[in-house]
């Protein structure tokens, strides 16, 4: 596969961003603004609609939610995750969507140290959300325009709470089948679900008693929701039709409201799906062939390489219904098509080499979001994709939301690196671009290796650790096994 691929950092003036924007057809869809005003549109507050009241957040920029490897093994924040928090808190943006994955119930956990919420661990919780915001007001003088959520999630298909696969599955996929064990897979029936719903309203309901302003009821990158959404070919009262792959949804914010009537609701959506993707004979990605490329994909053409937002559009009216004010777009999934949510110049260990230019991801990111927005205006939508853009990340982000692109800029790996971007950002200050994440893949790479979650480039923490040494030599392991 010829690919024509422009490291960002190498885009050293605008006018070379321009250029290279203009050579991929892309000088409309990320079009940069020529100076960042510390004053303007990413300075400005917004509102979002709550069910008792509107919430006042800040500024445009947000932390978005990542899984994380470093909890304890009942679920509870470590140190290291307390760390990561306060330095959430210490941004300066005023939005924190989710803090991070947090597992609803122990068997839906992604890996056996992810954050979990249960009644022995909700003061936990409350403390880790309280260490954030007592970091963002040391840091910036007041907390009472900083809104900060938990993202409820159940990993579905990618389920490994005790470092096994233990994949619980509500559709068929022909080629995700192959990818999990089957003789540890169990597929959830309608009764499953309804208990379900039930776990998600009690996760909200301690969500909302550890002081929580909203709860991301988590639809995105595969995981249980999200694949629920593309189940056109399940039976019963969770499949088929439109209505039943949302009926989830409902039930649950149906719960939340009668159960706790303050608290907001979110949703952070995959709005579009491409096929499972693999490496070619040269480590470079290609969607996979067969039945697995046209299986029916929410936010997918049909083709397996194109979007259609159709559907995400109906999911946003619904949102609209349901009194849900906020919505995180992204796209794809981490374990099949990381490129497309996740765009990078160097691979994860598992993953392939960029099939194209990364900016096109963004682009295709960034694009969805700014349909989504503007014919829905009453949801505020939050973008994802921003990290890759690197150096001009506040260029690209100011345009987007001075052009109703977007509501907010949610930023994920780059906080591991540089968390004080947006505080830069807003004071006027030059960027520090030895802390831009350079999309170097360790942050993924660890944690698949069993390491804990962190910047291991950039971040003194990890860049200092024993476990540097033990990710190197992973990484030279994996090039051979590549090379050879």
């Amino acid at each position: 596969m010829s690919r024509d691929i422009v490291q960002v950092k190498r885009l050293r003036t605008l006018d070379e961003l321009r250029d290279r924007l203009a050579a991929l057809g892309l000088d409309d869809v990320l079009a940069p603004d020529g100076a960042v005003e510390p004053d303007g549109p990413l300075a400005q507050p917004f509102t979002i609609p709550g069910p008792t009241g509107e919430l006042r957040v800040g500024n445009r920029f947000a932390v978005l939610p990542m899984e994380g490897w470093d909890a304890g093994p009942d679920g509870s924040p470590t140190e290291l995750v307390e760390r990561r928090w306060r330095r959430f808190g210490t941004s300066g943006a005023k939005l924190v969507w989710g803090g991070e994955a947090v597992a609803v119930a122990p068997e839906a956990r992604a890996n056996a140290h992810q954050l979990h919420i249960g009644e022995g661990t909700v003061d936990a919780l409350a403390g880790l959300r309280a260490k954030l915001v007592g970091a963002h007001e040391e840091a910036h003088g007041t907390s009472d325009d900083l809104v900060v959520g938990l993202q409820l999630t159940h990993s579905g298909r990618w389920s490994r709470p005790d470092g096994e696969p233990r994949p619980l599955v509500v559709r068929a996929h022909p080629e995700l089948d192959r990818r999990v064990p089957a003789e540890h897979t169990r597929v959830l029936g309608d009764d499953d679900l309804d208990q379900l719903v039930e776990t998600f309203v009690a996760a909200a309901v301690l969500a909302g008693d550890a002081g929580f302003d909203f709860v991301d009821v988590k639809h995105c990158h595969g995981y249980l929701l999200h694949e629920l959404l593309g189940a056109v070919h399940r039976p019963g009262r969770y499949g088929g039709s439109f209505e039943d792959r949302t009926r989830f949804l409902r039930g649950v914010v149906e719960g939340i409201r009668a159960a706790a009537p303050e608290l907001a609701v979110g949703v952070r959506l995959s709005a579009y799906d491409l096929a499972p993707f693999g490496p070619d004979d040269d480590g470079i990605g290609e969607p996979v062939d067969g039945d697995g490329r046209t299986a029916p994909m929410f936010g997918g053409d049909g083709s397996g390489c194109g979007i259609d937002l159709t559907e995400p559009h109906r999911f946003l009216e619904l949102c609209e219904q349901l009194g849900i004010g906020m919505v995180c777009v992204t796209g794809g999934s981490p374990y099949y098509n990381p490129h497309v949510q996740r765009p990078a110049f160097f691979p994860p260990s598992d993953g392939y080499g960029p099939p194209h230019d990364p900016l096109l991801d963004v682009a295709r990111m960034v694009a969805a979001a700014a349909e989504l927005q503007r014919r829905h205006p009453q949801v505020a939508v939050v973008g994802s994709g921003y990290s890759y853009l690197q150096q001009w990340l506040p260029h690209v982000a100011q345009r987007v939301v001075r052009t109703g692109g977007a509501t907010a800029v949610g930023i994920g790996r780059g906080m591991l690196s540089y968390p004080e971007m947006p505080a830069d950002v807003l004071a006027g200050r030059p960027l520090r671009s030895a802390l831009l994440c350079r999309t170097f893949s360790d942050c993924t790479t660890a944690p698949r290796n069993g390491l804990v979650s962190g910047c291991y480039p950039l971040d003194p923490e990890y860049k200092d650790s024993p476990a540097r040494i033990e990710l190197a030599a992973i990484k030279r392991s994996t090039r051979k096994a590549v090379r050879r």
